[in-house]
């Protein structure tokens, strides 16, 4: 058989070639979602942009990221429950190391949560909280106590119409149907209200947490109920848009009509302050750092606690007018 000896310079770049293709092996995404500069690498999923509440908690986590060195994939879901179970999707085909979401809704996320869990992705809950009896879906949830806020926002409006007589009548402007907020603040509220058989919810409505929702909803109403003594709507903006209703209806808001909100964004301290709204519970956006700190932790494989609630207040005219100056969103 012919001798087949391959020269000198040939081997060399066959060598070149197998070492190339080790280096190229080493950066490979197969060996998990850390960017090229060792970053973590966080998804994250968006409800959208429905509030002012909304932005300022995308500009707090955005800004977060980059003050911790994490790089972050942004997405928007439009308030599609659809839109973010394919971002999740698109995370765990990126392999990156941490997914973070507020979900739009409550209900129908196991599938796309046990398919991450699957991926070895660990999964952070912001803001809202999903209804999965499977709690190993995800690692923790961050964000605030709902039924807390409905149920103080109650128990001032019994403070508040103690002495009045005969029935009062209460207008609900709901959040997103079937979202966690939605849900627990209508529970809260309710619960808390429940003491005083005089306080009755006359009609309750979903105004998807938007201004425009809450003017419209607002409308129909004032329209179908000529006695409204207090409006509770699950959040400013949904307030803000029913005082345009109000004050286009000949009536004075704050004064007419009692407004119970909650959130505590600055355009709703600002109606506070003025005496639009009466009263807010608030809810704080600014989850950013925290969910920075929660994802180093879970890509380390710490244990961190199952729910970790952000601390919040509570706001009449006058400490409105006193928090405003400072306030951050």
């Amino acid at each position: 058989m012919r001798n087949m000896r391959m020269p000198r310079r040939a081997i060399g770049v066959v060598a070149a070639v197998l070492l190339a293709g080790s280096v190229a092996a080493c950066g490979n995404s197969d060996t998990g979602g850390e960017g090229g500069d060792g970053k973590i690498v966080l998804g994250f999923s968006q409800v959208g942009a429905e509030s002012g509440w909304r932005t300022a908690n995308t500009n707090s986590i955005k800004e977060a990221a980059g003050e911790a060195g994490i790089e972050l994939k942004f997405d928007d879901a439009q308030q599609k429950q659809e839109n973010q179970i394919k971002a999740i999707r698109n995370y765990i085909q990126q392999k990156v190391d941490v997914i973070a979401f507020s979900p739009v809704v409550e209900s129908g996320w196991d599938t796309v949560l046990k398919e991450a869990k699957d991926a070895g992705i660990p999964v952070i809950l912001t803001d809202r909280a999903v209804d999965s009896a499977d709690k190993s879906l995800y690692k923790t949830f961050l964000g605030s106590d709902f039924v807390k806020e409905g149920r103080l926002s109650g128990e001032w409006l019994i403070e508040n119409k103690k002495d009045a007589t005969g029935d009062v009548n209460i207008v609900e402007l709901q959040g997103t149907t079937g979202s966690a907020p939605a849900n627990d603040r209508k529970k809260g509220f309710a619960e808390a209200i429940a003491a005083d058989p005089k306080l009755k919810v006359i009609a309750s409505q979903s105004g998807d947490f938007t201004r425009a929702g809450g003017k419209q909803v607002m409308e129909q109403f004032l329209k179908a109920h000529p006695k409204i003594d207090v409006l509770f709507a699950h959040n400013d903006d949904m307030g803000l848009g029913a005082l345009e209703a109000i004050t286009a209806a000949g009536k004075v808001p704050g004064q007419d009509i009692t407004i119970i909100t909650i959130d505590a964004v600055k355009d709703g301290m600002q109606a506070l302050a003025d005496g639009k709204f009466n009263f807010i519970a608030e809810c704080s956006p600014l989850l950013g750092p925290q969910l920075m700190d929660l994802a180093k932790k879970v890509h380390a494989g710490e244990e961190v606690p199952a729910r970790i609630e952000t601390e919040e207040t509570t706001f009449t005219q006058e400490q409105a007018k006193e928090a405003l100056p400072n306030r951050k969103y």
